[in-house]
C-alpha cells in the first residue's frame, strides 16, 4: 500500500487519490502532490554575514552599529541578542534587544554565535 500524506488544512489521515489530486474526505480539501513538494522548496534558508544558515531560537551578535530609525539610539557592534525569530521581509530577524525593545534586523549585519 503506498503512503499518503496527512490533509494539510485538517491533519485527517483518511486521504485519497482522485486522478492527480489528493483529496480529504473530512473537510473537502483537494490538492496536488506538485503543490506540497513544491511547498517544502519555498521555503527561504536566512544565512548571517559569514554565510552560516540561521534558525529560530538561535543567538546572533551584531557586526556594526545600527542607527534607530525614528531616535538618537545606536545598537553598537557586539550587542549579542538571544532567541531570534525568522519572518519574511527585507528585515528577516526579528528579536528582542535589551534596553530597545522589540525590533527588526536584516541577517547581513549579524553573525551566529
Amino acid at each position: 500500500m503506498s503512503y499518503l500524506p496527512k490533509c494539510p488544512k485538517c491533519n485527517s489521515e483518511y486521504t485519497y487519490e482522485d486522478g492527480s489530486l489528493l483529496v480529504c474526505p473530512e473537510c473537502a480539501h483537494e490538492w496536488s502532490l506538485e503543490a506540497e513538494a513544491g511547498d517544502s522548496e519555498d521555503q527561504k534558508i536566512v544565512k548571517d554575514s559569514n554565510g552560516n544558515v540561521l534558525n529560530d531560537g538561535d543567538t546572533i551578535t551584531v557586526i556594526k552599529d545600527l542607527k534607530v530609525k525614528g531616535t538618537s539610539l545606536v545598537v553598537k557592534i557586539g550587542t549579542k541578542v538571544k532567541n531570534i525569530r525568522l519572518i519574511d521581509g527585507d528585515h528577516d530577524i526579528d528579536c528582542k534587544i535589551d534596553g530597545f525593545g522589540a525590533m527588526k534586523l536584516k541577517s547581513e549585519f549579524v553573525k551566529k554565535v
